[in-house]
C-alpha cells in the first residue's frame, strides 16, 4: 500500500470511490459531482488542508481529506475528517491509517481540534472515530433526508494538539515541507 498527498488529476479515481456511496445515507449529497466539480473540490481544498490517497499496486483505493470545520476566524483551529475507502477495501485498518496521518499534517498546521460527523448507524465509522480516541458529542436527529428516509447524524471530536494562549494562525498544508509530509506517511505506512 502506498500513501500520498492527492493530486488534481486523481479526480476520476476518487468520484469513482465516492459513487459506491451516493445511493447511500453514508453521503448526504444526492448527485455524484462531475469530474469537473470533483477535481475542482480536490484543488481547493488541497490549498489549505492535507487530502490524501492510498494505493495498492498503483490503484486508487481510497482517500481522506481535512477541511476546515466552520468558517467563522475563530474557528480555524478546528478541522473536520472525511474519508471513503473502495468498498472491497473497508475493514482492513486503511482508513484509520489515512485518518492519523491526515491529524499529524494537521498538528503541524497548527490545528488542536479534528471532528467527525457519522450518519448512524455506521459501525464501522463508528468504530473508527472511537478507535482512534474520539468522543460522541452529540447526535443531530432527523437532520437529513435520503433513500426514503430521515437520518441522525452523530458527531464526534478529537483534541490533537495543546490548547495555548495566543495561538498562531494555522498554517496552510503547502507551508509544510514535502518532506516532513512524507516522513509522517512512512511513520504510518
Amino acid at each position: 500500500m502506498k500513501i500520498r498527498l492527492a493530486a488534481v488529476s486523481d479526480n476520476q479515481a476518487l468520484r469513482k470511490i465516492y459513487a459506491q456511496y451516493i445511493e447511500t445515507p453514508i453521503t448526504f449529497e444526492c448527485a455524484l459531482p462531475t469530474a469537473g466539480e470533483f477535481a475542482d473540490r480536490i484543488a481547493q481544498i488541497s490549498r489549505d488542508y492535507p487530502y490524501l490517497v492510498c494505493e495498492d499496486g498503483g490503484m486508487i483505493i481510497g482517500y481522506a481529506y481535512a477541511h476546515r470545520q466552520m468558517e467563522r476566524e475563530a474557528y480555524q483551529w478546528n478541522a473536520e475528517l472525511s474519508v471513503y475507502m473502495d468498498r472491497a477495501y473497508t475493514s482492513k485498518g486503511l482508513g484509520k491509517k489515512l485518518y492519523m496521518i491526515l491529524m499529524e499534517i494537521l498538528k503541524l498546521q497548527g490545528i488542536r481540534t479534528v471532528y467527525g460527523g457519522v450518519t448512524v448507524p455506521n459501525e464501522k465509522s463508528e468504530g473508527l472515530h472511537l478507535s482512534l480516541g474520539f468522543k460522541p458529542l452529540g447526535t443531530y436527529r432527523h437532520t437529513g433526508y435520503k433513500c426514503g428516509k430521515w437520518h441522525d447524524v452523530t458527531w464526534f471530536e478529537k483534541e490533537i494538539a495543546p490548547y495555548n494562549s495566543n495561538p498562531e494562525p494555522i498554517r496552510p498544508v503547502h507551508e509544510i515541507t514535502e518532506k516532513k509530509i512524507n516522513d509522517l506517511i512512512q511513520r504510518y505506512s
